[in-house]
């Protein structure tokens, strides 16, 4: 059995994490789940002895365990970038290659590589990988790794319809050969039948646990898992009416492509995107999605290369970046794990005003009153002075949701804009951004991997569908 007892553990953020008592038993398969922020990675830190409490006992706890979570993926890639010496331009030609980086023990798991269409990416290298495809990366060597414990931080956070499938088949597998896992969970609808027990945790405390039906009936957690809020009244735009045309095209993509090295992911996409038109973007991981918004942020050289005209400019034609990214919000993963800048959260929030990582001149008090309004809306007004990297994962989504909507953008791009949100903060952001979309003063472009999730605005769909060579044939389908 392992056992917590009157522990108490302090936070980097001052909180203590606190568990009266808590026992794992042999054969209990558990999940812990909470609220942004409650301290739920903190508790499985706890259980794989990263984090040492002050006060209490612990008792048998694993010595071999691997992490799936967000935080590890972010951690790799972040390592990935620090051993990165060179001077190269073309970022996605470097990384460890996948091949080496999964190790020697590849060979019982070829079954998996071809599962979730990562055999042709063997050679190359991590940081070329879309956002799905290290995570599915990082499952394989966790599994090859063999750890008697496995802890699955929401492990389907990224990954498409038919990964999450093929995940759900192994889960099954393993708990059938004795796997003994720990899941922690943000999204209630996606933890397995299979989990038996769930601990729930609010503001640093367990708050609740024991059989899970048992735990979900209670009241005060059901609370804390459902938005039945009415919305607050956005703040007005700043700076008034947007200055662009208001029948002419926001982005026109001429015969668009994009390639790297050998692999060309799309080809021949002929493109437009007019005011007050909303697109989703779909497809499988790595096909494509956010390379193309990539390039349509200027995030991705291939926008040199292309025929492409954002808010009446040709790129390549003498704009600068600065002409470009002052008319779009983003909200994306790799922007969270780039935004490494040391800086609070009210700064970040602000930074979107200025379209920059980190604030670097005087804000003046207007700016940081429309901050503070949009941090309460987010219910975060409290740690507007903490630093964003002391956030859990979750929060600094919602704070970078928030720097995409400051400054209401003519163009809103949304790469899974609700991962690694709970419950009550995603319902919020939906009801937030199904607002915006009727308002049809931005355009939005929404990608994720939930269709569910599609606002009812979006009337417009981009879809990818890519072969077994990793090339997609692009559809676009008005609904």
């Amino acid at each position: 059995m392992i056992r917590f007892t009157d522990i108490e553990a302090r936070l980097h953020d001052g909180r203590h994490l606190k568990v009266a008592d808590w026992a794992i038993e042999e054969g209990q398969y558990w999940a812990i789940a909470g609220t942004n922020g409650s301290g739920k990675t903190a508790l499985s830190a706890l259980f794989g002895g990263l984090l040492i409490p002050q006060d209490g006992t612990l008792a048998n706890l694993p010595q071999n365990l691997g992490y799936v979570s967000l935080e590890a993926q972010r951690e790799q890639i972040e390592q990935e970038l620090k051993d990165d010496d060179s001077d190269l331009t073309d970022c996605f030609t470097l990384g460890t290659p996948v091949r080496e980086f999964l190790g020697d023990n590849l060979g019982q798991y070829e079954y998996l590589l071809d599962a979730l269409c990562l055999t042709h990416l063997l050679d190359k290298g991590f940081r070329s990988l879309s956002t799905g495809e290290s995570r599915k990366v990082l499952w394989i060597k966790q599994l090859a790794e063999g750890h008697e414990w496995l802890v699955l931080d929401e492990p389907f956070e990224g990954l498409d319809v038919g990964s999450r499938e093929v995940v759900t088949e192994l889960l099954q597998k393993l708990i059938s050969e004795g796997q003994k896992i720990l899941w922690v969970a943000n999204r209630m609808d996606e933890i397995p039948e299979w989990i038996s027990h769930l601990a729930f945790v609010h503001d640093a405390q367990m708050i609740s646990q024991g059989e899970r039906d048992s735990v979900l009936a209670q009241p005060e957690i059901s609370a804390l898992v459902h938005f039945d809020q009415d919305l607050p009244e956005l703040p007005p735009r700043p700076g008034g009416a947007s200055s662009l045309v208001d029948d002419e095209p926001l982005v026109t993509l001429t015969n668009g492509f994009i390639q790297y090295g050998d692999r060309t992911l799309f080809e021949g996409l002929n493109w437009q995107i007019n005011p007050g038109e909303h697109w989703a973007v779909q497809g499988p991981n790595g096909c494509g999605k956010t390379s193309l918004l990539q390039m349509i942020t200027g995030d991705n050289p291939a926008c040199y290369r292309n025929q492409l005209h954002l808010f009446g400019m040709k790129r390549g034609s003498g704009e600068s970046i600065w002409d470009i990214k002052k008319h779009i919000g983003l909200v994306s993963a790799a922007l969270q794990w780039e935004y490494r800048a040391t800086t609070n959260v009210l700064s970040a929030l602000i930074s979107g005003l200025y379209d920059s990582i980190g604030v670097y001149q005087a804000v003046g008090d207007d700016d940081k009153q429309l901050g503070l309004k949009w941090l309460s809306i987010l219910g975060l007004r409290d740690k507007a002075n903490q630093s964003l990297q002391h956030l859990s994962y979750g929060e600094q989504r919602l704070v970078l949701i928030g720097r995409a909507l400051i400054k209401q953008p003519p163009l809103l791009i949304l790469d899974e804009p609700c991962q690694g949100l709970d419950d009550i903060s995603r319902q919020m952001v939906l009801a937030f951004i199904s607002r915006l979309s009727s308002q049809k003063n931005m355009t939005m472009l929404y990608v994720t991997h939930h269709p569910t999730e599609i606002p009812a605005a979006v009337s417009r769909r981009l879809v990818f569908t890519p072969d077994s060579t990793g090339h997609s044939k692009v559809d676009q389908i008005i609904d």
